[in-house]
């Protein structure tokens, strides 16, 4: 049973920087896609960032190209987005998700599973 487990959210002011963690348990994730979304209060899950497990290569959305870094760590089982020079519209709770394959997409019904998630609020 796969597991992911986020943590690292708070408050933080604007152009502050934060480092959520998304811990994956319940198999080795080779072949894998990770992703991060974000959902803000009224609207729809977006598409943040995401990482081929094995290779490592990444992609990100257009809003957060420049700010925020998607990476792991295969010792640790870890994936993590660093996200700096944060805004107001940052503001979301933010979700890790895992899917088999290494193709990546951002539509966020290709992922199979889900973290809980975990706020993040930049004020102004």
């Amino acid at each position: 049973q796969v597991q992911l487990v986020e943590s690292g959210g708070g408050l933080v002011q604007t152009g502050g920087s934060l480092r959520l963690s998304c811990a994956a348990s319940g198999r080795t994730f080779g072949g894998y896609t990770m992703g991060w979304f974000r959902q803000a209060p009224g609207k729809e899950r977006e598409f943040v960032a995401a990482i081929n497990w094995s290779a490592g290569n990444t992609i990100s959305a257009d809003s957060v190209k420049g700010r925020f870094t998607i990476s792991r760590d295969g010792a640790e089982n870890t994936v993590y987005l660093q996200m700096n020079s944060l805004k107001p519209e940052d503001t979301a709770v933010y979700y890790c998700a895992a899917r088999l394959g290494v193709i990546f997409t951002t539509h966020l019904t290709r992922y199979e599973y889900w973290g809980q998630g975990t706020q993040v609020t930049v004020s102004s």
